[in-house]
C-alpha cells in the first residue's frame, strides 16, 4: 500500500477523555500494523487555550495505554514560517482573497448549503469586493481573514472506512483575522512535510477533508490515504465529553480502574477483545488487527458502568 506513516495530533488544551484515546490507539494500530512511523504533534496553534502542563499529561496517557512514538514531537507553535511560507504562495498565484465578515453575518446567511454547518460554510459574500469596499472595511477597524478561492470545486476521495466521499468546497478560511493559520492550512502543511502516507482520525472530521484535498492540489502536495473511525458517545448519543462523568484515565483511576481495564473496554468496542480479555498494553492487540473487521458505527461509553457497546441506532455525530 506504499507510506503508511501515521499520526496523531491533540491541542493540549484539556486531557484526553477515552473518545481521543481510542482515536489514537486506532492511529497507532493502523501504522505499527503496517511497520510505519507513528508520530505525534501537538496542535497548539491557539495559544490563548492552551494549558500548563496538558501536553505532559496527554503523552503520559497515551504511554500508560502501551503507545510509543517515533521522534521528535512536532508543535505547529514552532512551525510558523512554513505556514507563512505555504499561505504567501497561495496569494501570489491569486488563490486569496481577504473576508471582512464575522461568524454571526455567517450564520445569518440564508444561503448557506447542506454538508458542512451553516456557521461554517462560507456564502462569498467578500469574494467580490472592490478595492474602495475593501478600505472602507479595513477602515471601520475591521482586520480581514484571508479566504481559498475555491470556485464551486467538487472534491472526492476514497476513505479507507467510509468509502467514496464527495463534497463542494467552499471558500474556507487558511489565516484568520488575528493573523494566525488556520487549522485547515496548517494540517495540510504538517502532514506533507511530516511525510504521513495515511491519516486517521475521528468521524467529525470527515466533511472537512474535501478542503484539504484541495488545499493540497493547490499548493502541490501529496494527498495521503484516509481513514476516519467512528466516535465514542456518551450515554445521550452526543460526542463524548467532560460532562458525561468519568470520561479520562484519571477518572476511571479515581473509580479503581487501571489503564490495562481502560484499554481492554476500548478494544472490546473495536472487536479486538472479548470479555474478560485483559490487555496489558497496545501491542497485545497488533497480532489481531484488521481495518476491514472495525465498526463502522460509533461506540457509547457508560463511564459509571464500566460498559460500551456499538450504537447503531445513535445518531451519528459528525
Amino acid at each position: 500500500m506504499g507510506n503508511a506513516d501515521g499520526r496523531f495530533a491533540p491541542s493540549p488544551t484539556g486531557m484526553l477523555h477515552v473518545g481521543n484515546l481510542r482515536t489514537a490507539l486506532l492511529a497507532w494500530l493502523f501504522a505499527r500494523s503496517q511497520d510505519a512511523r507513528f508520530l505525534v504533534r501537538v496542535e497548539d496553534l491557539d495559544r490563548s487555550r492552551v494549558r500548563p502542563g496538558v501536553e505532559e499529561a496527554q503523552l503520559a496517557d497515551l504511554a500508560a495505554l502501551g503507545l510509543d512514538w517515533d521522534s521528535p514531537i512536532v508543535r505547529q507553535s514552532e512551525r510558523m514560517d512554513l505556514y507563512t511560507e505555504a499561505i504567501a504562495t497561495l496569494d501570489a498565484e491569486g488563490l486569496l482573497y481577504p473576508c471582512y465578515c464575522t461568524r454571526a453575518e455567517i450564520r445569518a446567511s440564508a444561503s448557506a448549503p447542506h454538508g458542512i454547518s451553516a456557521a461554517d460554510r462560507y456564502p462569498g459574500t467578500c469574494r467580490g469586493l472592490t478595492a474602495p469596499e475593501r478600505a472602507e472595511k479595513e477602515a471601520a477597524g475591521r482586520p480581514p481573514a484571508m479566504r481559498v478561492r475555491a470556485r464551486g470545486a467538487r472534491v472526492a476521495f476514497e476513505d479507507r472506512l467510509f468509502g467514496p466521499y464527495e463534497d463542494e468546497v467552499d471558500d474556507f478560511v487558511v489565516r484568520r483575522n488575528d493573523g494566525a493559520p488556520a487549522y485547515q492550512l496548517a494540517v495540510v502543511v504538517d502532514d506533507a512535510l511530516q511525510g504521513m502516507g495515511e491519516v486517521v482520525r475521528g468521524a467529525d472530521l470527515l466533511d472537512s477533508t474535501p478542503r484539504q484535498v484541495l488545499l493540497q492540489r493547490l499548493l502541490g502536495l501529496p494527498t495521503p490515504r484516509y481513514a476516519h473511525v467512528p466516535l465514542v458517545l456518551g450515554p445521550d448519543g452526543q460526542r463524548l465529553a467532560k460532562r458525561h462523568g468519568a470520561v479520562t484515565l484519571a477518572d476511571r483511576a479515581a473509580l479503581g480502574e487501571s489503564p490495562e481495564d481502560t484499554l481492554a473496554r476500548m478494544a472490546r468496542s473495536l472487536k479486538l477483545a472479548e470479555t474478560g480479555e485483559k490487555p496489558t498494553a497496545a501491542a497485545d492487540l497488533l497480532a489481531r488487527f484488521d481495518p476491514d473487521r472495525l465498526p463502522r458505527e460509533p461506540s457509547v461509553w457508560s463511564p459509571e458502568s464500566r460498559a460500551a457497546h456499538t450504537g447503531k441506532d445513535r445518531k451519528r455525530h459528525q
